[in-house]
């Protein structure tokens, strides 16, 4: 699961329908104590202490998250989660030193790191879920790491030898191995969107995009090129130079509105095609309220100086919680007693499996 993946984050149960929707009880200003405290700490401690702050992020996070009445919970171990980055460092560091000896050795360490890659993914992910509860369940992933090899390694590198035409492919495969293998307490989840609903959702994305460049291009074209056919000797025609730098501004505002409209397809996709067991994940981002967050969040960094960015994560992620809902076949009070009795009946048997984030 990607995230659970704002301002507030809370739960509220429609009278009229066994729909709940998860919202958000914390705040800006909460947050960017932790974040900035954090920031600092990291930074003194010439990063070791990014694991704790991990840790206490994601604490704060979880706890605001609330559905039926009731918050989520991290249990991330930091020492746990400094062995993965020490184990990322040691790889990546020991990837630039090999190539600084010789060619071969660079590319065997290379090699090595493409052969492990997908196993340390896995066990990110079982530490992820596992560290993750509700109402005192645990959630978990119980894919194999032959699962992970094929999603993580023998897709991507079929992607790339197709020149990413089979790219829509390989997010469905990745997208289906992380849902269907996820659990929570011992009922599991589903998901059942097709190969042919990314490739639609690509080439809708994309399409929209080529369609804005070609008409800022026709709308920019006479200018552009009278910066290149306007000039004569050593003069040069600024109000043209002008026009291009804002033809570059206008082309690269553009590629940046375009990642909120293909979030939002990709997102909607996902988790309308996600349940948990007979219960029905809906979700119903918009667009336009997706790229007006998104813009509004790089100007208020800009402005000031970064110091928005907690800000902003929580104004992203909570719009994008606060769009997800559950469609409860029942009682979610009988689901979550039944699921409780089905876990104490048989166990976790997890607790000395993962010890263990590679912390992507």
């Amino acid at each position: 699961m990607d995230n659970f993946q704002n301002n507030d984050f809370s739960v509220s149960q429609q009278s009229s329908s066994s729909t709940l929707q998860l919202e958000f009880r914390g705040s800006g200003s909460e947050y960017f104590r932790i974040w900035i405290v954090n920031l600092l700490l990291t930074i003194v401690t010439l990063g070791i202490y990014s694991a704790w702050a991990k840790v206490r992020r994601n604490r704060y996070l979880y706890s605001s998250t609330h559905l039926g009445g009731s918050s989520f919970e991290y249990h991330g171990n930091a020492i746990a989660i400094l062995k993965g980055r020490i184990v990322a460092f040691v790889f990546v560091f020991g990837y630039q030193l090999a190539f600084r000896f010789s060619v071969p050795l660079g590319f065997a360490m290379m090699l090595m790191m493409v052969a492990v890659m997908p196993w340390l993914v896995w066990k990110s992910l079982q530490f992820k879920l596992y560290n993750s509860s509700y109402r005192g369940i645990r959630f978990g992933f119980r894919g194999t790491a032959g699962q992970a090899y094929s999603t993580f390694l023998l897709w991507p590198l079929l992607a790339g030898i197709t020149l990413y035409l089979l790219a829509p492919v390989l997010h469905q495969r990745l997208k289906r191995f992380q849902h269907n293998e996820s659990r929570f307490g011992s009922t599991h989840f589903s998901f059942n969107a097709g190969v042919g609903q990314f490739y639609w959702a690509y080439l809708v994305g994309i399409g929209i995009l080529l369609a804005g460049v070609i008409v800022i291009c026709i709308g920019f074209g006479s200018t552009v090129m009278a910066l290149f056919a306007g000039g004569h000797g050593d003069k040069f025609d600024v109000a043209a130079a002008a026009s291009f730098g804002l033809f570059i501004f206008v082309l690269y505002m553009w590629m940046f509105a375009i990642y909120p409209i293909f979030l939002t397809l990709l997102q909607n996709l996902i988790w309308n095609h996600t349940k948990l067991g007979d219960h029905q994940f809906k979700n119903n981002l918009q667009w336009g309220r997706m790229t007006f967050i998104a813009i509004t969040n790089i100007l208020g960094i800009v402005c000031t100086l970064g110091l928005f960015i907690p800000f902003a994560q929580i104004r992203s992620l909570r719009y994008r919680v606060e769009s997800l809902q559950l469609e409860v076949n029942g009682s979610l009070d009988d689901f979550i007693a039944e699921t409780q009795e089905q876990v104490n009946a048989t166990g976790e048997g997890m607790a000395d499996l993962l010890d263990f984030d590679l912390s992507l």
